[in-house]
């Protein structure tokens, strides 16, 4: 979320009546709270068909929504001494090995702790084409996701690394556990992912709404009732690993929102984004990175083998 970004919707017959404060806080797809919402409808920054609502008005199929983002509220990120597993770094970008549960950067309700937070202190020099809530963020990986990820430490860098991102041509090889026996040992989930109508905080396949997204996997391993597995991403929608093994009925071991109840308990899914490669911004050169799996997902495709 950056400051005069613009967010636009076209009111599906299954949102119409409902308030604008809720549908926004559910339909954001960063953390923002209902108060939030409600600040920027009095402030005038949503408007409905081209004109200012109040927070109680209903909505109507067909209503355009636009949301433009103000200032951000939080106007300083303070820089923290947070140990970085960093796999390179020059005057240009930085890549991490991010732990799971570290949240990527700040949003409203959660300025610490996170790897902006981290960034700040050890860079001194990010990006600012972000805005100031998230410096230097190219990209991002789920807060339970462990694993490699940039950041830009100058525009010229964000913008090329960015362009490569939107062109599909950076690598991005996950390893994930998965429930199930994964019956074909390569494959292509070609799937577009919008909104849950259900539950505007989950993702879904769905044909409404959805954006295009690919996503390649090979089996490494099985384990009977599990299989481990290699995915590579194509396109880089939000939650895109989770909701594709979950519409192919083999969901992330741990995942606590697309996962199952039963079976292997993990603090978090089983994710883990091994491989990063991309054309450096200043040199050209195609650079790879790969980091090791963390240590639970070790353990547990250890405790797996061993049965």
């Amino acid at each position: 979320m950056s400051e005069n970004e613009i967010r636009e919707w076209v009111i599906d017959q299954a949102y119409a009546k409902e308030r604008i404060d809720k549908y926004i806080t559910e339909s954001w797809e960063d953390e923002v709270s209902r108060s939030q919402v409600q600040l920027w409808i009095a402030s005038g920054h949503v408007m409905v068909n081209g004109k200012a609502v109040k927070a109680n008005y209903k909505l109507a199929e067909g209503d355009h929504l636009e949301v433009t983002v103000p200032e951000p509220s939080i106007v300083e990120i303070v820089p923290e001494d947070i140990p970085l597993d960093v796999a390179y770094e020059d005057r240009d970008v930085i890549v991490v090995n991010k732990p799971r549960g570290m949240v990527v950067h700040p949003a409203p309700g959660h300025s610490s702790g996170t790897l902006v937070n981290a960034l700040m202190y050890h860079c001194k020099d990010l990006s600012g084409i972000n805005g100031e809530l998230r410096p230097g963020i190219v990209h991002r990986i789920d807060k339970d996701t462990s694993g490699l990820l940039m950041a830009a430490k100058n525009d010229k860098a964000h913008a090329s690394l960015a362009a490569q991102l939107k062109d599909h041509s950076v690598t991005r090889k996950y390893v994930a556990l998965v429930h199930g026996n994964v019956s074909h040992d390569q494959g292509t989930v070609d799937a577009p992912i919008g909104r849950d109508p259900q539950d505007r905080k989950m993702f879904t396949v769905t044909d409404k709404n959805s954006k295009h997204a690919v996503t390649h996997f090979a089996v490494l391993e099985r384990f009977g009732d599990y299989t481990l597995l290699e995915l590579q991403l194509e396109t880089g929608r939000t939650h895109q690993i989770r909701v594709h093994m979950k519409f192919i009925g083999h969901p992330l071991v741990g995942d606590p929102v697309y996962g199952r109840s039963k079976g292997i308990k993990m603090d978090g899914q089983a994710l883990h984004a091994k491989v990063l490669g991309f054309v450096h911004p200043s040199s050209g050169e195609y650079m790879e990175f790969a980091a090791p799996l963390p240590e639970d997902m070790e353990n547990l495709l250890e405790n797996l083998r061993s049965r």
